[in-house]
C-alpha cells in the first residue's frame, strides 16, 4: 500500500502554481470549479491507488478542531 505525500514533492512548483493560475484566468467562477473538478479527476486517475485517494481525501476536507 502506498501513503499519501504530504511534504513538498512537485518539481518546479513556481511554475505549476503559475500554470494553475493562468489556466482559470479569465473564467467564471463556475468555469473555473468545472476545471479544478476536472483536473481533481485526471490527478485521481493518475494516481489510481483508492487508498491513496481516500487518504488525500481525508487531508483535504477541513476539520474543525
Amino acid at each position: 500500500m502506498a501513503d499519501l505525500i504530504l511534504t513538498p514533492n512537485i518539481e518546479n512548483a513556481d511554475d505549476f502554481y503559475a500554470g494553475l493560475l493562468a489556466a482559470h484566468d479569465g473564467l467564471e467562477k463556475a468555469d473555473s470549479d468545472a476545471l479544478n473538478a476536472r483536473l481533481v479527476l485526471v490527478l485521481a486517475n493518475h494516481i489510481g491507488d483508492s487508498n491513496v485517494l481516500a487518504q488525500a481525501l481525508d487531508a483535504a476536507v477541513l476539520k474543525d478542531t
